[in-house]
């Protein structure tokens, strides 16, 4: 994205704050989707050539201090739900290590074909020897030789790609040698989303995004303008917050068109927190 292009856009996003808070908490949006979409749909994730399901089994609800709903569950819980959604046709495990669930994760991959499913995680290191350390921990916690993703977890200052320099060579190196797939980062402000767009050492970004601007970056359309930007690039835009942290719950066949009528989401993570939830889910995005 052009800096003048961008610059525009934020400014436009704080013009446009009180649209948010008046109308699109409240107004419903109809969309009608020009195809149908399955949970279990294989996509092909940027230009990283790593393909899996469209839907990501999110175990990070409310994640922090390596506990989240998800691993309320307990390691057998959790693993069995992820299992199921494996019988579901669901490919795609995200887990961080803020969220406590790589002992859930490496329980549920005892039992599939690792070369079958997707591991995206997320280190908090913010120098190049804690981001060795997690990958080394994080391998041997997952109990597995790769990762497929590493993202950076969380960043919000618009100059982190300058500021962790240190952190993003480590991870390069690591996908060099093999250790991981591909690189990237999650993004908390909408300076950190400019940042990621722009930048070529981006492989994957996960994104919040709803119709409501629940937990989000800026207001929706200012967030899709950058997520436009990144898929034009190349780059592999997985969304989150899809049901605005609960704010949804009652509008999911909404939220959920909404994101696969964005064009620009190769896949999105929600955690469910029940086989039966996880299923709902599926069941709604094949209706959608």
């Amino acid at each position: 994205m052009h800096r003048r292009e961008f610059l525009i856009r934020s400014a436009t996003a704080a013009g446009a704050a009180w649209l948010t808070s008046k109308n699109l908490l409240s107004a419903p949006v109809n969309i009608t989707l020009p195809a149908k979409f399955s949970a279990s749909d294989t996509v092909t994730l940027g230009h990283t050539g790593i393909q899996t399901s469209r839907l990501a089994m999110g175990t990070g609800t409310v994640g922090v201090g390596h506990h989240s709903h998800q691993t309320d569950l307990g390691i057998k819980g959790l693993s069995d739900l992820l299992l199921n959604g494996y019988d579901h046709g669901l490919r795609f495990f995200d887990s961080a290590d803020s969220y406590g669930s790589h002992p859930h994760v490496a329980e549920a991959l005892k039992h599939v074909p690792r070369d079958k499913v997707t591991v995206l995680t997320k280190t908090w290191a913010r120098d190049p020897v804690a981001a060795r350390s997690d990958l080394d921990r994080f391998r041997r916690e997952l109990r597995t030789d790769y990762l497929d993703i590493c993202l950076m977890h969380c960043l919000t200052e618009s100059d982190w790609t300058d500021r962790y320099r240190g952190v993003m060579d480590v991870l390069s190196e690591a996908k060099q040698k093999g250790i991981i797939r591909a690189h990237g980062c999650s993004c908390h402000s909408i300076e950190a989303l400019g940042a990621a767009a722009k930048s070529p050492w981006v492989d994957v970004d996960l994104a919040r995004i709803n119709p409501i601007g629940a937990y989000m970056d800026a207001e929706p359309a200012i967030v899709v303008g950058v997520l436009k930007d990144m898929k034009a690039f190349g780059k592999a835009v997985i969304g989150m917050k899809i049901l605005g942290q609960g704010d949804l719950r009652n509008r999911q066949d909404e939220a959920i068109k909404y994101a696969l009528s964005l064009g620009v989401l190769d896949a999105f993570t929600i955690g469910a927190e029940s086989k039966a939830e996880q299923e709902d889910l599926i069941r709604r995005i094949a209706a959608a």
